[in-house]
């Protein structure tokens, strides 16, 4: 599959990383969002980080999302991803559709088994079972979303048949694919990955093609594939701005990164931008970066995020005025007809 031929949904993500505390990180997200719809961005995903500020700022995205579906009209509002083991899927269930009415429709649920192992620990489980519970709790969830019947006899009021459409599985392997793909939901990819030891030079279109494949081969017939890929994207206008502002928040996470698997060849800036699979310039810069991301072409939706250059505010909301005006349109993303919101294309129908 390609979609090369077919105009592409374009994405804005956000781990709420603004250096800022808490309620502002919040209200500046907020405003991140108003603006890419404001600019036609068709989606915008947030993370659930639980404990880490560091890593992300928003341990419960669908109440931040009740926030933000309330100041918006038109964008597709997704979780990218919700840690589906530590949750009560009944409570993901119930709160995803009261976030779907009250948003019309907008809701996209990203769902994925989770990083950080002492999170697990917190809430009384083991890491090491995470596949297990997330298994358990993915199928609790889409049987409570269709009005199956719950433990004791319940069924869950209201049902949202719907939801069950619009889920989206996050995964770094060829399993993971096939488990998305058998399940006909929507594939997520991730804006970087940790190298296999075997191949510590493998670059990111190196690792998730495989996965693309998988996926691919694994969908029940007639049913439309929905890829979406994450990438870290800042564009401002010009070359020198974007470096600096790269080489601030870079140098910040490359320990972190290093930590995790990444293999950083050298020190330089060129080292950990490559390294860290990172996108930044102008948008001449970006775009012919992004021109030798093989996968792209192969996907359905585009989802752009800062981090980890994380720059400030208002140059985050000069990042989505270029992107949609200079960057997106040349990956073939059509804004939509100004004046006639109603026309725009869903993420997922």
């Amino acid at each position: 599959m390609t979609a090369s031929s077919t105009t592409r949904r374009l994405g804005f993500f956000t781990r709420l990383l603004d250096d800022a505390g808490p309620g502002e990180r919040y209200r500046l997200a907020a405003e991140q969002i108003i603006h890419a719809e404001r600019h036609g961005f068709d989606s915008a995903w947030v993370a659930q980080h639980h404990f880490h500020a560091a890593e992300g700022g928003l341990p419960a995205p669908l109440v931040f999302l009740s926030h933000v579906a309330a100041r918006t009209s038109t964008i597709r509002l997704g979780t990218g991803i919700i840690t589906l083991p530590l949750e009560n899927p009944i409570r993901v269930a119930e709160d995803a559709v009261v976030l779907d009415l009250l948003s019309g429709g907008r809701l996209e649920i990203g769902v994925g088994t989770g990083g950080t192992p002492s999170s697990f620990t917190a809430f009384g489980l083991e890491s090491a079972n995470r596949s297990e519970i997330y298994d358990r709790h993915l199928a609790v969830l889409r049987s409570a979303w269709t009005g199956g019947s719950l433990e004791g006899g319940d069924t869950l009021y209201p049902v949202a048949p719907d939801l069950d459409d619009r889920v989206w599985q996050a995964t770094f392997s060829v399993g993971g694919g096939i488990r998305a793909g058998k399940a006909g939901d929507g594939l997520m990819l991730s804006r970087t990955q940790p190298r296999p030891k075997d191949a510590p030079h493998a670059t990111l279109p190196d690792l998730q093609h495989p996965i693309i494949d998988a996926y691919l081969a694994a969908l029940p017939e007639g049913r439309a594939p929905r890829i979406v890929a994450s990438r870290s994207l800042f564009v401002a206008d010009s070359r020198d701005k974007a470096l600096r502002l790269a080489e601030t928040g870079l140098r910040r996470v490359v320990a972190d990164f290093a930590a995790k698997g990444h293999v950083i060849p050298g020190d330089s800036l060129a080292d950990i931008i490559a390294a860290l699979d990172t996108h930044v310039g102008t948008p001449e810069d970006v775009l012919e970066s992004l021109s030798r991301d093989t996968t792209l072409p192969r996907v359905t939706d585009l989802v752009f995020q800062v981090h980890s250059v994380d720059p400030p505010h208002e140059d985050i909301l000069r990042s989505i005025e270029l992107i949609a005006s200079d960057v997106a349109p040349a990956l073939r993303w059509q804004a939509p007809a100004a004046g006639r919101p109603e026309k725009r294309v869903a993420l997922v129908r």
